[in-house]
């Protein structure tokens, strides 16, 4: 083998592993996590917020909850071996060890929760790292495997990102944040079980008590229908609190009238193709829902 050959076996190797440490970290989740927290930061003030403290915040986030990607791929590795949707993790596949997915995931949340501490500030930190034992051990090693009310339970934990953004920028929690909070918390279930209804064979066979596998399909699809009507309920809190204006009100009204149409639609006549267009618009949904959010806290000063 020639030297350039072997350079270019090298270099495709060494890249075929960062790949793998990339997929640990669950991108789309993690963007998704990070979007959140971003909007968090720029709600919490009233005009532009310091961009230094922000792209500190964002990238200490950032580490942190693919930190606790990383771990749930570890714990998780041989549920993940049995179901179709997670069987090409790094982890399930054996590509990577235990000993290099845990210490992959330990400097990530180290570096992450220095950054947040010394260039954001200490409650910050507190939270995000905090988040990361409630979704990393918490969830995943405690209720995911014993209760089907685990996403329900579990989900205080992926609804703390505006939490963090606004800590981050504000040094505390306020009302807002938390009505932030609730909103992640009560999309989360719908949002899930949709993806577990088409699933379900899925998580027949890993062994896990999610909700469609230990109640039943029509009982999931209720559950579902009634998480979109409450959730739609508390969309409406930040305009009855002033935090937002008639923009964010026509968005919340019609996004969250689509959400339950979607609900309704699935509760009086399954398919797995509704089930997935469902999981696809809950996705929709709260983002330009906090996109919305985000428009109208910018825009407010010029609308009538």
């Amino acid at each position: 083998m020639t030297a350039t050959a072997s350079a270019s076996t090298t270099a495709g190797s060494l890249r075929s592993r960062l790949a793998q440490f990339h997929a640990l970290t669950k991108p789309r989740v993690v963007q998704l996590i990070v979007f959140c927290a971003l909007i968090g930061m720029l709600l919490a003030e009233p005009g532009w917020p310091d961009w230094v403290r922000v792209l500190w915040a964002v990238a200490g986030i950032w580490l942190v909850a693919a930190a606790a990607a990383a771990f749930n791929c570890l714990v998780e590795q041989h549920i993940d071996a049995r179901m179709a949707r997670t069987a090409w993790r790094p982890t399930a596949k054996g590509e990577l060890s235990n000993t290099q997915a845990l210490t992959f995931s330990a400097l990530l949340c180290a570096i992450g929760s220095a950054i947040l501490w010394f260039a954001v500030n200490p409650l910050t930190m507190w939270l995000t790292f905090a988040t990361f034992v409630g979704y990393a051990v918490v969830y995943t090693v405690v209720l995911k495997p014993m209760t089907p009310q685990n996403i329900v339970i579990g989900g205080a934990s992926g609804a703390m990102p505006p939490v963090l953004g606004w800590a981050a920028m504000r040094g505390d929690v306020g009302a807002e944040a938390w009505m932030l909070c609730l909103i992640i918390f009560l999309w989360t279930p719908p949002h899930f079980w949709a993806l577990a209804l088409y699933r379900a064979e899925d998580y027949r066979r890993s062994g896990l008590p999610m909700l469609p596998v230990t109640h039943g399909n029509e009982f999931t699809r209720l559950q579902v229908l009634l998480y979109t009507l409450v959730l739609f309920a508390a969309t409406l809190l930040p305009f009855l609190h002033g935090m937002s204006g008639v923009l964010y009100l026509v968005a919340a009204l019609v996004l969250g009238g689509r959400f339950i149409h979607y609900g309704w639609k699935l509760w009086r006549g399954y398919s797995d193709a509704l089930a997935r267009a469902t999981f696809r618009f809950s996705i929709w949904h709260l983002s330009l829902l906090f996109a919305a959010l985000l428009l109208d806290h910018y825009l407010r000063p010029w609308l009538p």
